[in-house]
């Protein structure tokens, strides 16, 4: 396929078709920034037509979460280094403050901020434009202060409550969960591409995706602080998880913008059996019967009518549901071996105990940095540090990798420009040592592939090249300088090609996933360092690649960050996310 049929939608072609590879190609290369165009965009902010942030479901009851209880109190004395350790914590029963915690940590509003009249939101899940195009679902048991029967429940984070969506039937519920233990439970994400595309244009698709991986990435956090384990389901298609969510139903979303399902994970709050507690690589997880969770969808009684988010809409981008439609169904299972990866040992020397945050002050005051200082530089350890928290362990027990059944695809560039013993320059961490003599190969050949002298062994961090390289970072940022002003930034380069030609199109959304797992990690570890990150979801595709001499379409930049000390906007007042009552009401 050449260039010019990169730039065609399969409408535009004529072409229908295209194969879903073919698609999701056509749809990378078209929304590409390049420093004499950007990917297509309205180009003005439509205020008349920006969506809702809160989607709610007209007639479906809500049951409000508590926010003040006793179970709160110890989940706040969790260090934040726990997060990370598997069996650091005792599993909590399943219950409504438990699940109040669960989604407090996950999906949850962290903080309001208002300047000049005008207020918004702020969230436990980064998103890209603070948009938040992320809805997130629940499939539960009949459950004490919920209902009596199993439900499906969409989560409102504005009102911190679950709004009843569906009663299952017991006896399927029964049957659905049987080979797992007491309090398992489903949740589910999708996306609202209108909210990303009002802002972004084509391109928009791209952040949803990384917004679902950051969804993923604060649920296997607020998950970890109750000592639970979170495994994203494969071999689940696109459609059946649409009828699980209820989101295939064209009478509940009369006028409304619909949702495109995303993943499903299951979550386990007890044990496999009664010897030792359920933590297990995903692909060796019994398997959902497939059969029993499309009845149990069809058989529910649903409740609730989808809101409007905008009266209007500015305009329609048509690429944006043909990619959606080709990455929609992920139909093949993992079962990808972790032989070669390195020990927690040879990740952290020694491993991490110790740390200065809880772990719900690291999660509920993650902010993404608006702008950095220029100035502030971090020691190598912490830099080794937060780079050793992305890499997997080789018994797959490293969280939040435990969550994913593949082997890393997105590897990261670094443009480090002030970390105290580390000489200012390119790196590259190589998050899967069975890829490095790859990477190696389509990147430069006069490269350096040096061995910082105090990196830790299980890290496969090489330098490339000396230099500052902070314009440089700018540049391909689209011109943005916190690219530059902070101690370090990144870009993410996938292992585009393979990864889709052994797992199809659907994959696409898989890397975005990764990449944006990536990000909820360093935000975290940001917040614990004492500084903080942002995600950079602007940047012109192809002069990364040029930077590295990459030549091919096999491998493709897929997200940008940055690292650093913040300057805050005193200009803003800052309000807590809730403000309850006494009795939470």
């Amino acid at each position: 396929m050449d260039n010019k049929n990169y730039q065609l939608s399969a409408t535009e072609s004529g072409n229908r078709d295209l194969s879903a590879i073919d698609v999701v190609l056509a749809y990378h290369e078209r929304t590409k920034h390049h420093p004499h165009r950007y990917a297509a965009a309205l180009g003005y902010m439509d205020w008349a037509t920006q969506p809702n942030p809160f989607r709610r479901y007209d007639g479906a009851s809500l049951i409000k979460l508590p926010l003040r209880l006793p179970l709160a109190k110890k989940s706040r004395e969790l260090s934040y280094w726990q997060l990370f350790v598997p069996s650091n914590v005792e599993p909590v029963p399943l219950s409504i403050d438990s699940i109040s915690i669960f989604f407090r940590y996950a999906l949850s509003l962290t903080a309001w901020k208002s300047y000049e009249g005008s207020m918004w939101s702020l969230r436990a899940n980064p998103s890209s434009g603070n948009l938040h195009p992320t809805e997130g679902y629940a499939v539960l048991p009949a459950l004490d202060a919920v209902h009596d029967r199993p439900g499906v429940y969409h989560y409102a984070p504005k009102e911190h409550g679950l709004e009843r969506r569906a009663d299952c039937n017991p006896s399927l519920w029964t049957r659905l969960m049987a080979d797992f233990p007491e309090g398992s439970f489903l949740v589910g994400l999708s996306s609202i591409h209108w909210r990303e595309a009002w802002k972004y244009g084509e391109r928009a698709f791209r952040y949803c995706q990384h917004d679902v991986g950051h969804a993923l990435g604060t649920m296997r956090f607020g998950a970890a602080a109750l000592g639970w384990q979170l495994y994203l389901i494969d071999g689940v298609s696109g459609a059946t998880v649409s009828q699980l969510l209820g989101l295939d139903r064209d009478a509940d979303y009369v006028g409304a913008e619909r949702e495109n399902p995303e993943l499903m994970a299951l979550i386990v709050p007890g044990e496999l059996n009664k010897s030792r507690r359920l933590n297990v690589p995903p692909n060796l997880l019994p398997k959902l019967p497939l059969e029993v969770l499309c009845e149990l969808a069809a058989t529910a009684e649903w409740h609730g009518q989808a809101n409007t988010l905008s009266t209007e809409h500015s305009a329609h981008w048509h690429v944006i549901d043909e990619v959606a439609q080709a990455t929609l169904h992920q139909e093949k299972c993992f079962d990808e071996g972790f032989t070669g990866f390195p020990s927690e040992e040879e990740l952290f020397i020694p491993p991490v105990r110790v740390g200065s945050l809880s772990a719900e002050t690291a999660i509920q005051q993650r902010r993404s940095a608006q702008s950095l200082d220029a100035s502030t530089a971090i020691s190598d350890h912490t830099f080794f540090q937060m780079l050793a928290r992305l890499v997997p362990t080789h018994d797959k027990r490293s969280i939040p990798w435990d969550a994913i059944a593949w082997r890393p695809r997105i590897h990261l560039v670094l443009f480090v420009h002030r970390v105290t013993g580390l000489t200012p320059g390119i790196y590259v961490l190589v998050r899967d040592p069975e890829k490095s003599a790859s990477i190696q190969k389509v990147f430069h050949q006069d490269f350096l592939w040096q061995r910082p002298p105090s990196c830790p062994p299980g890290l496969q961090l090489y330098l490339l090249k000396t230099g500052d390289f902070r314009s440089l970072a700018v540049d391909v940022s689209c011109g943005q300088d916190i690219a530059g002003d902070g101690a370090f930034s990144l870009g993410m380069i996938a292992d585009y090609a393979e990864s889709l030609a052994v797992y199809g199109a659907a994959f696409y959304k898989n890397l975005f996933w990764e990449a944006g797992l990536v990000g909820s990690v360093l935000y975290l570890e940001a917040e614990e360092a004492g500084v903080r990150a942002t995600g950079i979801g602007c940047y012109f595709d192809d002069p990364v690649h040029e930077v590295l001499g990459i030549s091919s379409r096999d491998w493709q930049s897929f997200y940008h960050f940055t690292v650093g000390s913040p300057l805050e906007d005193s200009r803003l007042t800052t309000l807590p996310g809730y403000d309850r009552g006494p009795n939470d009401d």
